[in-house]
C-alpha cells in the first residue's frame, strides 16, 4: 500500500507518474490517498515433482512427458515469484495486497512460491481448498497479513446438471478487512473452451449466486472476481449469466462492473491463440466500488501486465506469452497468459 496524493484544479481527470507520486485533478483541492492493488494470475502449470496418486499428474513428473525435473520446478518458481512481485509496481511497490492464481497443483506449491525469493521478503500468507479436478489444479490466494486481514474463506463447488461424472476448479471465496475495510474476493477458473459454453455459463451462474449471497449480507459489499473466465467480457457467460456491464454509465445499485470490457475493445489480451487476442483474464466489481456516495475504497484503475520480458522474442510464436512450454517443447518462460490487475484508492 502506497499513499499518493490528489490534486484538483479543474473538473477533468489528469494523471501524471513520477517515481510513483501521481496527481489527479478534479475540484481545486489537494487530498492524499491510499492506493492498493489486487491481481489475478494464471500461472500455467505449477506442479511439483511429486506423484499424487488421486489425481493424474503423470505429465509433470520427472520422467513424464515434460520431463519436470526439481530444477525446472525451481525455475518456474523464480520466474513466478519476479512476475508477481512486479505487478502493479508503476503506483504500488513491492507487489499486490492480493493476488488469486489458477493452475496450481496443491497448497504446497504455493508454500514454495511465497518462500521464494523476492516473494520471501513480501511476507505473503495462503488461502487455499483443494478441488476436484482431475489433473489436480487449484485455485488459491495469496495475501499480505500486513495490510489484508482474513475474515472467512469458503470454497464454491460447481456442478454441472445432469452430470455426476463432471469434475472441475472450485470457486474460491475470501472476505477480510483491506486495511480496515472489508471486502470479499471470488477467485474462478472456468471450465475450458472445449468444455463447450453451457460450462462456462454454469460457472457464471455460481459466481453470481457466491456474490449475491455476499451482498444479501451487506448491500454495500465490495466484491472482485477475478480469474481465467474461458470467455472474453463480451461473451454469454460474462455479460448475460454473471451479467458483468461495460459501461460504468448503464451500472446500477447491485450490479456487477467490467473493467476489462473496455480493455478487450481496445485491443488489449491476456493470452494469444492462433493469432488472435483474447481477455479471459478478468477482475470484476461489485457497484460500490464504483459509487461517489460513501467512503472507502474506490475502483481507480484496470490493466495488464505485459512487460516486454514476459513477451516471446522469437520463433513461430513470437509476440506471444513468453510460456513454460511452447509448441510441446520446454520453453523455460513464464506464463501462457498476462496477469490482470487493478488499482483501488481511498482517502487516507
Amino acid at each position: 500500500m502506497k499513499f499518493i496524493r490528489l490534486f484538483h484544479p479543474a473538473l477533468k481527470v489528469l494523471f501524471t507518474a513520477v517515481m510513483f507520486v501521481s496527481a489527479i485533478s478534479v475540484s481545486g483541492q489537494e487530498k492524499t490517498i491510499k492506493a492498493s492493488c489486487i491481481a489475478f494470475y494464471n500461472i500455467e502449470n505449477l506442479f511439483d515433482t511429486i506423484d499424487d496418486p488421486n489425481t493424474n499428474d503423470a505429465e509433470f513428473l520427472p520422467d513424464g512427458i515434460n520431463r519436470w525435473t526439481a530444477q525446472r520446478y525451481q525455475a518456474k518458481l523464480s520466474n513466478m515469484a519476479k512476475v508477481i512481485a512486479g505487478i502493479g509496481n508503476e503506483m504500488v511497490k513491492g507487489g499486490p495486497a492480493i493476488i488469486g492464481l489458477s493452475e496450481i497443483e496443491n497448497r504446497g506449491v504455493l508454500e514454495d512460491l511465497i518462500n521464494t525469493q523476492p516473494l520471501k521478503d513480501l511476507g505473503y500468507a495462503i488461502v487455499h481448498y483443494d478441488s476436484p479436478d482431475k489433473r489436480g489444479v487449484d485455485v488459491g490466494l495469496l495475501y499480505k497479513p500486513s495490510v489484508f486481514k482474513v475474515v472467512n474463506s469458503t470454497s464454491g463447488r460447481l456442478y454441472m446438471p445432469g452430470r455426476t461424472d463432471f469434475f472441475s476448479r472450485d470457486q474460491l471465496v475470501v472476505t477480510g478487512e483491506l486495511d480496515g475495510e472489508l471486502i470479499s474476493v471470488i477467485v474462478n477458473h472456468w471450465p475450458s473452451r472445449r468444455s463447450g459454453p453451457e460450462y462456462r455459463a454454469e460457472a457464471a451462474k455460481l459466481s453470481r449466486k457466491l456474490s449475491d449471497s455476499l451482498m444479501r449480507i451487506n448491500h454495500d459489499a465490495k466484491i472482485f472476481i477475478m480469474g481465467d473466465l474461458n470467455d472474453d467480457p463480451t461473451d454469454r457467460s460474462v455479460l448475460k449469466y454473471l451479467g458483468a456491464k461495460g459501461k460504468k454509465e448503464e451500472v446500477a445499485k447491485g450490479d456487477l462492473f467490467n473493467p476489462m470490457w473496455q480493455l478487450h475493445r481496445d485491443g488489449i489480451g491476456s493470452l494469444a491463440y492462433r493469432d488472435a487476442w483474447n481477455l479471459f483474464d478478468q477482475i470484476i466489481i461489485s457497484e460500490p466500488l464504483l459509487s461517489e456516495k460513501g467512503k472507502g475504497w474506490k475502483f481507480y484503475k484496470a490493466k495488464i501486465y505485459n512487460e516486454k520480458f514476459l513477451i516471446q522474442k522469437d520463433g513461430p510464436y513470437a509476440g506471444y506469452p513468453f510460456r513454460t512450454f511452447a509448441g510441446g517443447a520446454y520453453a523455460g518462460g513464464y506464463s501462457d497468459h498476462f496477469p490482470a490487475y487493478l488499482f483501488i484508492v481511498k482517502e487516507k
